[in-house]
Formats: structure tokens, C-alpha cells, sequence
């Protein structure tokens, strides 16, 4: 894991804000948005947080 838990919480808890507020920022430019677009995005932003925290990173840790 690449992270720990509460740090990882904490993404996700400032995901979810930036996803809610995403749909406001976008209707002040005139760009419309529905709830099932944002959801999808969530989805799918919320599956790659998920992939890139539990994936072990490529280094090894170790310096030679």
C-alpha cells in the first residue's frame, strides 16, 4: 500500500468535495452536466485512487 489508511480517507473525503463542486463550476461557464455524468466520473476517479493506493509501487525502497 502506498499510503495509509486515514491519509487515504482523506483523499477520498476532498475527491468527493471537488466532484460536488465540480457540476457548480461547470454550470457558471455554461457547461451542463448531469448527476449520472458526475457519478460515473466519481466512479471512475474514486476506482483510480483506489488502483494507484493498493498497487505496490515500482521501486524497491532500497538504494544501492
Amino acid at each position: 500500500m502506498r499510503t495509509t489508511r486515514a491519509k487515504l480517507l482523506l483523499m477520498l473525503a476532498f475527491l468527493v468535495v471537488i466532484l460536488v463542486e465540480l457540476r457548480t463550476v461547470l454550470a457558471f461557464f455554461g457547461v451542463g452536466i448531469g448527476p449520472g455524468g458526475v457519478i460515473v466520473l466519481g466512479i471512475v476517479s474514486i476506482g483510480a485512487l483506489f488502483l494507484w493506493a493498493f498497487f505496490p509501487s515500482t521501486e524497491s525502497g532500497q538504494s544501492s
